[in-house]
């Protein structure tokens, strides 16, 4: 199904579920787009309806904002492909002084990205088939040029792969200056493509894979004493460590191994330096989960740690603040962020939920579907707190009744500072005898606002769809969107009466 469409009325918008809705501000839409935005290895496809419309909402808003929005997304909230694609649409855009050398220069922090943004300016440009490649917007070259100063002969051979669009290649149309005598020598290296293979975990395992074994047994040994090697090494990334969890698991590495992974998986500086999206911790709690190991219990205390450093800098609320959090669990949630992964916009407002959840201290958690339910659980323990919520989302049902959140609250007559919904506002109520019109979210939140008129609303985007249950222009009502942790700056931005755009527009071009 398709979620991402709204249809206009004479006088209203609607949302998927033919439920009234309101439109964003041009500003607002493009940022919500941008950071629910999940794309694939082949995100340059000009098919890719989510981006149509993100070029659509960049030509709309200032290309200053666009700018600073690309680097933000790119170091603020960990995306890669979306500020790549900001980047190369903000240089169709006539008379932007040096702001795309700026953004081009701001976001590409990966040699790789080189590599990847030329991939996406090839086909946005329309330069395929027999249009080749030759010529680059000047900005854009002027960009890739600082890029290109930034990496040494090690990161510039780490992805040195064979692709459609190659390091030499990159090198060759952006004709970067060298800033010294060594500087020069890596280039000539590039260009001759007689760049030194690096030591990776990567290389490691491939020439491991081309091998052959006289048998299974000694195929074994040879991928255990490999990752011992690679994890004692320190050649493992902490991204690298926390995706193949399993792999080193299944090949039975170590006592003093496993301590080592643990080690470094839970040391608040590596979590810190690593910069993981939450969803990464919880994708890999769940492939560890089902596995054999005797040192599963372990390593699931680990990633428990990693994702306690990871929220400490989160501000939560203290003992005089009441937070009512409400994950939307309904059908239109379950959908995989990209068609390579296992997590749907529905394992992200649990995880940021419970996220959240761990720094307040006064605070009401649950699900809602066609009902709403609270679930009282421990605020520490987060990943097994979501792996809970979501072995229970079929207690609730599937629709996306929202407004029963703030309908139990004035029932119960229940004073609370903040409610915090994760969903992808397309809310609606879905119950037939109680469809009346001062059933919505819009109208019970102005009868909210009478019981308690200090209460705030904040409505987490997951999905960017275009569009809101409830106006959040007023009556203290303030959209979040995003995957990372980040999201919650945003919302200190808004206790402190900052705009949600707050931190985007305090990036430096």
């Amino acid at each position: 199904m398709r979620f991402n469409v709204f249809r206009k009325a004479k006088k209203a918008v609607t949302n998927y579920e033919d439920a009234k809705a309101f439109t964003m501000d041009v500003r607002t839409d493009l940022y919500s787009a941008v950071v629910t935005t999940s794309l694939s290895d082949k995100f340059y496809e000009s098919a890719d309806n989510r981006v149509d419309r993100i070029r659509a909402l960049i030509a709309k808003n200032d290309p200053a904002f666009v700018a600073q929005l690309a680097i933000y997304t790119r170091s603020k909230m960990y995306m890669r492909s979306m500020p790549l694609v900001l980047a190369v649409e903000l240089a169709k855009i006539p008379s932007t002084n040096g702001v795309v050398r700026n953004a081009v220069k701001g976001v590409v922090q990966r040699a790789d990205e080189i590599m990847e943004l030329l991939a996406y300016y090839q086909v946005a440009n329309q330069r395929t088939g027999t249009k080749k490649l030759n010529k680059l917007s000047k900005q854009i070259q002027h960009g890739l040029s600082d890029a290109f100063n930034r990496f040494d002969e090690y990161q510039f051979a780490k992805y040195n792969r064979a692709a459609e669009i190659k390091l030499k290649d990159a090198l060759f149309l952006v004709h970067p200056k060298a800033a010294n005598e060594i500087q020069q020598g890596i280039f000539d290296k590039i260009a001759k493509d007689i760049l030194e293979i690096p030591y990776t975990w990567e290389t490691t395992l491939s020439a491991l894979g081309q091998k052959k074994f006289a048998n299974e047994l000694e195929k074994q040994n040879a991928f255990r004493t490999t990752w011992e090697q690679l994890i004692f090494s320190k050649k493992l990334g902490y991204m690298a460590l926390l995706r193949n969890l399993r792999n080193i698991l299944e090949a039975g590495v170590s006592v003093e191994a496993i301590d080592h992974v643990c080690a470094t998986l839970s040391n608040g500086h590596a979590v810190a330096q690593a910069k993981q999206l939450p969803f990464r911790f919880l994708a890999a709690y769940r492939e560890v989960k089902v596995l054999q190991s005797e040192f599963v219990p372990k390593v699931l205390d680990a990633l428990e740690l990693a994702v306690e450093h990871s929220a400490i800098n989160i501000r939560g609320f203290k003992s005089n603040t009441s937070v009512v959090i409400a994950c939307d669990v309904s059908g239109s949630m379950q959908k995989s962020i990209s068609a390579k992964s296992k997590i749907m916009n529905y394992d992200i407002g649990l995880m940021l939920g419970m996220l959240l959840q761990s720094r307040c201290e006064r605070v009401q958690a649950g699900i809602f579907g066609d009902t709403w339910k609270i679930i009282h659980v421990s605020r520490r323990n987060i990943l097994a707190n979501v792996q809970e919520f979501y072995e229970r989302e079929g207690e609730v049902g599937y629709a996306t009744n929202g407004y029963l959140v703030l309908k139990d609250l004035i029932n119960r007559g229940q004073v609370v500072d903040k409610i915090m919904m994760f969903t992808d506002c397309q809310l609606w109520n879905s119950n037939v005898v109680d469809h009346v019109p001062q059933h919505s979210i819009t109208s019970l939140w102005m009868q909210y606002k009478k019981l308690a008129p200090a209460a705030r609303l904040y409505l987490f985007d997951l999905a960017g769809y275009g569009n809101t249950p409830i106006d959040i222009r007023n009556d203290d009502v303030y959209l979040i969107a995003g995957w990372s942790d980040k999201i919650f700056d945003v919302l200190k931005a808004l206790e402190d009466g900052e705009s949600a755009l707050a931190e985007i527009e305090k990036i430096e071009l």
